[in-house]
């Protein structure tokens, strides 16, 4: 436990810092339709100094979608449908702007283990533990910046 919190605190101080000066990190939109899990997932995210939007179904979703740009979009899969979650991933990955998606995974009958096993990592993101969560939010969004940046520089190649 000691380990874990060593190896976080120089995060959470460039955090902390870049919180204190006002400055936010990316703007994630958080879709989730339990209120316990939406608001434990938002001061989390607010607290590592992102800004987020949350939806709690799938057409409050797209209408943030229609009204803002993001730069990561994270879903719940169990909303009001087995389809709606999916449905705001892909109507997130058709706006223009092109925000990193994923699914948010809860493992809350211990299946993490075999639920890695099946499913894509680049596609879910865990929720159960919170360095590997942050981790994997801030690799969505660098992921997503990397190529936007390098699609930018074919662009200016061609010109």
């Amino acid at each position: 436990m000691d380990e874990e919190r060593d190896r976080m605190m120089p995060i959470a101080d460039a955090i902390g810092a870049a919180t204190a000066r006002g400055l936010e990190l990316a703007r994630v939109l958080l879709v989730e339709s339990d209120m316990a899990s939406r608001l434990t997932l938002q001061t989390l995210l607010q607290a590592c100094g992102y800004a987020v939007d949350v939806a709690a179904s799938a057409a409050e979703a797209v209408g943030k979608l229609d009204e803002s740009i993001y730069e990561l979009v994270l879903s719940d899969p169990d909303m009001e449908s087995p389809e709606a979650g999916r449905g705001v991933i892909a109507y997130a990955k058709r706006k223009d702007y092109k925000p990193a998606t994923a699914m948010i995974r809860k493992h809350r009958d211990g299946s993490a283990q075999e639920d890695r096993k099946k499913s894509s990592r680049r596609m879910l993101v865990e929720a159960e533990d919170v360095t590997t969560f942050l981790g994997q939010v801030a690799e969505l969004i660098s992921l997503r910046a990397t190529r936007r940046s390098e699609r930018a520089l074919r662009l200016a190649a061609y010109n």
